[in-house]
């Protein structure tokens, strides 16, 4: 195929080049705030040493995209973390390449993939709180409001009793009194809970929160973890980057990239 890219080929100079990149994953955040650089160019730093003989790579932020405003409920400035280890990961056996598309639509080979990696944070009390606020961010309704052409002339018939009463019924009575909170009220409740100790059963939890088991079960699967065995079985953990502290193995793990 040519250099230059017509309908259906591909610029593949750079296999002859022979280009070895990364194919790192990193925090959404991270992204975001790479976007508000484009125009001043430097994102960071990427340093690679070594540590008891085995390669350590650790990405530092410019301190100028680290602030991200201030926090809702206070004027106290939020930062994204600066310092993120890399925890490397092998290709498992696969061929992965990197492709560019130019402003004429040229397609372009930049290279082969040689690493692959993940790009995680170092866990600070100020990354629990930034965690805290994107994800009531992602828990608010998007209300949109359209102009009709014309008016609804759909006719509704009354029914006895909707669906979603003999649902809240039954899960009344199986659920006794307790009422369901707002979500995020819920989520501050585990939070604080879980800054005390690393592991509760449901039973403490529900004591806690006062919520409907089933209810709370929603929320914990999105937020942490169940042990079906080992020491902390029947038992629940924030997941890994909910917590404010990093485990005996994620810390193994940062020190063996």
């Amino acid at each position: 195929m040519g250099n230059m890219s017509e309908k259906g080929e591909v610029n593949l100079t750079g296999a002859k080049q022979s280009n070895g990149v990364w194919l790192v994953k990193v925090p959404k955040y991270l992204a975001q705030q790479w976007d508000k650089a484009k125009e001043k160019g430097e994102v960071g730093k990427i340093t690679i040493g070594k540590k008891q003989g085995k390669s350590q790579v650790c990405f530092s932020l410019n301190e100028e995209l680290t602030s991200v405003g201030a926090a809702q409920e206070s004027d106290t400035p939020l930062k994204v973390p600066r310092e993120h280890p890399f925890t490397m990961n092998s290709l498992g056996g696969q061929t992965l390449a990197v492709f560019s598309q130019g402003e004429k639509d040229e397609i372009s080979l930049e290279g082969m993939v040689v690493h692959r990696a993940e790009c995680r944070p170092v866990i600070t009390d100020n990354y629990m709180k930034l965690k805290k606020v994107q994800m009531k961010e992602s828990l608010k309704l998007q209300r949109l409001s359209q102009q009709l052409e014309r008016a609804i002339t759909t006719v509704f018939k009354p029914v006895a009793n909707h669906n979603f009463n003999v649902e809240y019924e039954k899960k009344k009575k199986s659920e006794g009194k307790m009422v369901r909170a707002e979500r995020q009220v819920v989520l501050d409740m585990l939070f604080s809970a879980f800054e005390k100790h690393q592991y509760y059963n449901i039973k403490d939890l529900v004591d806690i929160t006062k919520q409907p088991v089933t209810y709370l079960k929603e929320i914990m699967r999105e937020i942490g973890t169940y042990h079906n065995k080992g020491a902390h079985k029947s038992m629940w953990e924030l997941k890994a980057e909910y917590r404010h502290y990093q485990s005996a193995e994620e810390e193994e793990e940062m020190q063996t990239v």
